[in-house]
């Protein structure tokens, strides 16, 4: 996302570009699959742009504007053009862009408290700063997992072309000499024919579910038994553990930074943050609250905040530091997250260099005995 300046003051437009210039070389491209229109990575780019606009001496209108004529998408000019339409007829930012589908409520409240406080250029620029950090963890999960899934199903496909054509042309030698067959040969030979066999159904079977995944993503039942069920794999749940709770402990100290009360805090990182098992933990420690129990108490009920968190966050309430704190354990959990993604694609790599690479041998091994048997025959 780019924009000119010509209608602002030249002072604005050298103060806008050094700070475009800086801002940019920090940003990285993101690779999105099945996402929307205004996507976070838009999000991220539209909220700093917009912040360094508003600090350059920009009137909000005219920033809005100026983003929506640099958006490459119709669908999100015309999004950006409805917001300033409606600041023109006399609502505030948050209350335009509560009316829109792609911002949430952790955004309208954000924005909201920014504008009663007058700090809007600054919770703007916490905003481009939660999206960043969210789409950072998104590029070290994407890049944790390429080179393995790659990997897999390059091997996968090896594996499959060998069922599908190398054994059947084994079979059939076997059946012209009449040769004895070892077992390990006779379980291959009928994988391979039950492959054949079935590989159409398979193929029907995991389009359907991937379908049926599509369409169930949205259900609260599916969305339960989804991220419950991540969280029980090992290694893997942890690692996705610590990403949420990263995106948590981000939203929080933000929030503090706004001066929301922790209540409500609780209550709009809830609606940010959509992972099941966290929102259930959330939706008991916002009544915990509301009955006069701390923060560290409420948390404590709960198994997915670590003790790490408990103990920090009670020394925050005894010290009065739970901005500060919140952004410690924030950066922490993202230290961790970058060790974690690095160390997932290092374990996954050689298990399934090594899965792969006993099926591809057991084949071969069970193609060749008898083909050793037969030429001792002959000899």
């Amino acid at each position: 996302m780019g924009f000119k300046l010509e209608n602002i003051s030249t002072e604005s437009s050298k103060n806008f570009s050094s700070s475009k210039e800086e801002r940019t070389s920090l940003l990285k491209k993101e690779i999105t699959l099945f996402g929307n229109s205004f996507s976070n990575k838009i999000k991220e780019d539209f909220y700093a742009e917009l912040g360094v606009l508003l600090k350059a001496g920009v009137s909000l209108k005219e920033a809005l504007s100026l983003l929506a004529n640099s958006q490459k998408k119709k669908q999100n000019q015309q999004l950006l053009k409805n917001i300033v339409e409606k600041i023109v007829q006399g609502n505030s930012f948050s209350k335009a862009l509560e009316e829109e589908k792609p911002f949430t409520e952790y955004e309208y409240y954000s924005l909201k408290i920014g504008e009663e406080t007058g700090t809007l250029s600054k919770v703007i620029i916490q905003l481009s700063e939660f999206f960043a950090r969210k789409n950072e963890q998104r590029r070290n999960v994407i890049s944790a997992l390429t080179y393995p899934v790659i990997i897999f199903s390059t091997a996968s496909l090896v594996v499959i072309f060998m069922l599908q054509f190398v054994v059947p042309m084994f079979q059939d030698i076997f059946k012209q000499q009449r040769v004895e067959l070892p077992i390990i040969t006779q379980v291959v030979i009928k994988v391979s024919s039950m492959f054949n066999e079935y590989i159409y159904l398979f193929i029907i079977i995991t389009i359907l579910l991937f379908v049926l995944a599509v369409l169930l993503k949205n259900k609260t039942w599916y969305k339960k038994a989804q991220d419950f069920t991540l969280l029980r794999i090992p290694y893997w749940g942890n690692f996705v553990k610590t990403a949420y709770l990263s995106q948590f402990t981000q939203a929080v100290s933000l929030l503090m930074a706004s001066k929301v009360p922790m209540v409500h805090s609780i209550r709009l990182v809830k609606q940010m943050i959509l992972f099941y098992p966290l929102q259930v933990a959330l939706e008991e420690v916002e009544k915990d609250i509301l009955k006069g129990y701390n923060l560290s108490k409420s948390l404590k009920k709960h198994k997915i905040f670590n003790e790490k968190m408990l103990a920090l966050v009670k020394v925050a309430e005894e010290t009065n530091q739970s901005q500060f704190i919140f952004e410690r354990l924030n950066q922490q959990y993202n230290t961790e997250l970058q060790q974690k993604s690095k160390m997932l694609s290092a374990v996954m790599e050689p298990f399934i260099i090594l899965f792969v690479g006993i099926m591809v041998g057991l084949i071969l091994i069970a193609m060749y005995l008898p083909m050793f048997k037969l030429s001792s025959v002959l000899g």
